[in-house]
């Protein structure tokens, strides 16, 4: 006899156990299935234990350059990859036992196992206590995404990693290849260069971060090949050959040279596949590349059948899926009669990004280039760090901020920032574009001093030639 619910999210990752908690906080009876652990990739495998790892990586940065600072520390500075490894993992299982507790605290009931969709409003789960039957008025699907393999060289974990395996690694690489420059990709170019090892980033389109602005790009390349690190953009990866010593890799270089080089570990940063295999959905919702299309509210084509997160169009990100399930959540209770509640679409263009290498960059809305792409006439305007004093006594006036308007209604179309603590200032004009503010408002708010979002506030005045301090 099957078990009957309101609400049945299938995933419990950033966008699953957010939609799950809302449900509940509505009054309806929620549970959530997952087959491995609650949190997701998102808080064990992927956006808060990279954090904890590139937290550690930045440490030893400092404490390598403390004369910098008028400080001297005696003796020899090195990492412990083990214990560095063990905090990223104490990091991450803090936050699944969070997670855990705020399903308990809600009243949200947790099936362990394989959710398999046996209609848009049931499911089976396999797990320890054998097979189940759930069935609901409406399910979430938020199965989430994996890292896309190589299709020559699929990883094993050994020699050629995904995220996972970088995150614990068995022992310290001695030459990387990173093969792809988004975020997750310059992550761990990023810390694995901190760490002292020697880095080779391979990008095929013309510039790292692609997504970003321009600007951003140059000054991160610029940046990362002083801090020692080897960036090809415009190349490819054509072979690798894998054995038990390392990764000989084959790649064409932008002249169109084609190169041997050898190294010990290849980390592979390609893009997503979304987890939409094998749960069942194929006859119940339209799919794209894989990825379950949706309304605004997360609706798919079957009715009480919703989805979110990773396993939905883009950009994959954990407060994407998050917002997206609160939104969900809200249009399912107003479905089943709740006048109280007011589902927002979400709006992609206010959804900020954010890459936590070093520098830090971060961005919302469109870029420049976007921006004239689009038919507006822009006013943008950039502001360095060198010209900010806390930045200065920081030791860290490397960086800029830079800010695009439309130069007829004053409208912030976009804000993009590389430097120290970016991805902490970014919500500041991402409140502003969702208040759909002008140049004036933003002009008129006082900055707080000495801060580095002085910045914020001199990059508006420079798109209007109004800097003050350069």
């Amino acid at each position: 006899m099957a078990t009957n619910y309101d609400v049945i999210v299938l995933g419990s990752g950033p966008g699953g156990y957010v939609a799950a908690i809302r449900c509940a906080q509505l009054g309806l009876k929620t549970a959530i299935v997952e087959r491995e652990l609650l949190g997701g990739i998102c808080l064990n495998w992927g956006c808060i234990p990279t954090k904890a790892l590139l937290r550690s990586a930045e440490i030893l940065h400092y404490a390598q350059h403390a004369s910098d600072y008028g400080l001297k520390i005696a003796g020899k500075i090195e990492a412990d990859l083990e214990a560095v490894v063990k905090r990223s993992r104490g990091v991450a299982k803090q936050l699944n036992q969070g997670v855990t507790h705020l399903m308990k605290k809600n009243k949200i009931t947790v099936h362990m196992g394989e959710g398999t969709l046996t209609g848009p409003t049931s499911l089976t789960v396999k797990g320890e206590k054998g097979e189940e039957k759930l069935t609901a008025k409406h399910v979430i699907v938020a199965t989430g995404a994996r890292a896309r393999d190589l299709p020559f060289a699929p990883a094993d974990g050994k020699r050629v990693w995904t995220y996972r395996h970088a995150m614990t690694p068995a022992e310290m690489p001695k030459k990387l290849l990173v093969i792809g420059s988004g975020a997750i990709g310059i992550e761990f170019a990023s810390f694995y260069n901190d760490m002292g090892v020697d880095v080779t980033v391979v990008e095929m389109l013309d510039r790292i971060v692609p997504v970003e602005d321009k600007d951003v790009s140059a000054f991160l390349e610029k940046s990362l090949t002083k801090q020692g690190m080897t960036i090809m953009t415009g190349a490819g990866v054509e072979a690798l050959d894998v054995s038990d010593k390392g990764v000989k890799a084959k790649i064409k270089a932008k002249d169109g040279k084609v190169s041997e080089t050898e190294f010990s570990h290849c980390i592979v940063a390609i893009g997503i596949v979304p987890n939409t295999e094998n749960v069942g959905l194929e006859k119940l919702v339209e799919m794209d590349r894989g990825f379950i299309q949706i309304d605004p509210y997360g609706r798919t084509k079957s009715k009480g059948l919703w989805a979110i997160g990773d396993c939905t169009p883009g950009p994959w990100l954990a407060h994407k899926a998050s917002h997206e399930g609160v939104t969900c959540a809200e249009a399912i209770a107003k479905e089943l009669g709740n006048k109280d509640v007011h589902p927002h679409p979400l709006d992609r263009g206010n959804i900020p990004g954010c890459t936590y290498c070093h520098p830090q960059i971060a961005s919302v809305g469109l870029t420049e280039e976007k921006a004239k792409e689009a038919g507006y006439s822009v006013k943008a305007g950039t502001f360095p760090f060198i010209g900010n004093g806390k930045a200065i006594a920081l030791g860290e006036a490397e960086g800029f901020v830079k800010t695009v308007f439309d130069a007829k209604t004053g409208e912030l179309l976009g804000a993009h920032m590389v430097g120290a603590e970016v991805t902490e200032m970014i919500q500041g004009f991402v409140v502003g574009k969702t208040l759909e503010t002008t140049e004036a408002e933003l002009m008129n708010t006082v900055f707080p001093h000495p801060t580095i979002s002085e910045s914020m506030h001199e990059s508006v005045l420079a798109s209007y030639g109004r800097a003050l301090h350069i």
